[in-house]
């Protein structure tokens, strides 16, 4: 298999921003670059990773906050994602900055906007881009159906699910996008999510409070 990953948990959110490469080639992706954007560059350099782009599930700024400078630092390399509807969290990302205490991050757009079907691809890999909304109405998932892995964001956890208390956040959005876009997958896929530990979407679906269905584990 081609398809290596490492997740640094990045800032005092600790969420999981994850580079990803194809190790027959070194070339690779950072998802999610949140923060700690010089301890990423340093990693990204020990690891022997070439990092052809960075890309965003979706819009908050615990996900983004290092996304430009740390595209600066590898050399002006593409920002891909999320979806075009979190325009509005990025463009907002002034006042999330002074609202969390973080670092101020100036809004930005990305290089390329994901949609449904669009494909991220470096080295050998490819990942599949799915439109996720709930959470936020743009967010994006990326699965590599060769690995059976998963970055799912701040979708799904490990035994819960994405807020939708944000602004144009929705609950039985969520549910659906996790149903709909998620489960038929496959129980056999393991995915990284947004914060905390991996997991597998079988187990989800059965010990999962928020959207188990009784499915036997596997």
């Amino acid at each position: 298999m081609s398809l290596k990953y490492q997740v640094v948990p990045v800032t005092s959110f600790s969420q999981n921003c994850s580079i990803v490469w194809c190790d027959e080639t070194m070339k690779g992706i950072v998802i999610d670059p949140g923060g700690d954007e010089k301890q990423l560059a340093m990693l990204i350099q020990e690891l022997g990773v070439e990092v052809e782009s960075l890309v965003l599930t979706h819009g908050h700024l615990d996900h983004v906050g290092g996304t430009e400078p740390l595209a600066a630092a590898l050399g002006n390399k593409p920002i891909i994602g999320p979806h075009k509807e979190d325009n509005f969290w990025l463009q907002g990302l002034e006042g999330q900055s002074q609202m969390f205490g973080f670092p101020l991050t100036t809004p930005f757009e990305p290089t390329q906007w994901l949609n449904e079907g669009d494909k991220v691809t470096f080295g050998n890999v490819t990942m599949d881009v799915y439109h996720t909304p709930g959470h936020t109405p743009g967010h994006v998932v990326l699965y590599c159906e060769e690995a059976k892995l998963a970055f799912v964001g701040d979708v799904l956890f490990n035994g819960s699910i994405g807020r939708t208390d944000f602004p144009k956040g929705d609950f039985n959005t969520l549910i659906d996008s996790i149903k709909t876009k998620l489960w038929p997958l496959g129980n056999d896929v393991r995915f990284v999510p947004g914060h905390g530990p991996e997991s597998t979407f079988g187990r989800e679906r059965a010990s999962n409070p928020f959207v188990a269905d009784e499915m036997p584990l596997y």
